[in-house]
């Protein structure tokens, strides 16, 4: 049987973008199919973006995002994190890939290496365009899926349904119904792939 796992990620988490690669990686291994679902932090289930964590929690987040990129060969910019937009148009239009059969994957790793090692501003409409267009898709014509009604019911949707699964940070797995949150979580999806399910 076929092997489904739900990938609830975002475009502005840096977690998600460290993990993309061995996930992808762990999914192909084991044959099994992403459904994914872009959507931001879902605060309602306990989630709590990093500018609203006491210092000293927000600098060992800054020191433990390094080290896991330097394990999974990234770079992180830090610098003029607050003046970037809101990467929410980004994930709008990995939503129109998604939806358009184009190579959603792609496109998300480009725009998180744009935005997370590059320190470019994704919110910007020219900026999204060029990044897509190096991708190889047709900007123009998911920048337009982007800005519409279906792709906003489409995020909408997968709000309400990381919601009613207990889904909180970015990135979280879910596999027969079982939830892994993190991208340091996957070694406990990789022995749930491959038949062994770690019970609490």
């Amino acid at each position: 049987m076929a092997k489904t796992i739900d990938y609830f990620f975002g475009i502005g988490s840096p977690w998600a973008y460290i993990g993309l690669q061995p996930f992808k990686a762990l999914a192909a291994q084991h044959d099994a199919k992403i459904r994914p679902y872009v959507i931001p932090l879902i605060e309602d289930n306990g989630a709590i973006y990093s500018r609203n964590r006491p210092e000293a929690r927000r600098a060992y987040w800054t020191k433990d995002l390094k080290r896991w990129a330097a394990l999974r060969g990234k770079v992180l910019n830090f610098e003029n994190r607050a003046a970037l937009s809101d990467p929410t148009p980004a994930g709008l239009l990995v939503i129109a890939a998604i939806e358009n059969g184009a190579d959603w994957l792609k496109l998300t790793g480009a725009l998180q290496e744009a935005f997370w090692t590059r320190g470019e501003d994704i919110g910007k409409l020219e900026v999204r365009q060029a990044i897509a267009n190096a991708a190889g898709l047709n900007a123009a014509e998911l920048e337009a899926f982007a800005g519409g009604p279906a792709a906003q019911s489409i995020w909408t949707s997968n709000i309400e349904t990381a919601r009613a699964a207990g889904v909180f940070g970015l990135p979280t797995f879910r596999f027969e119904d079982e939830l892994y949150w993190g991208q340091d979580s996957l070694p406990f999806l990789e022995r749930h792939l491959n038949g062994e399910r770690l019970v609490a």
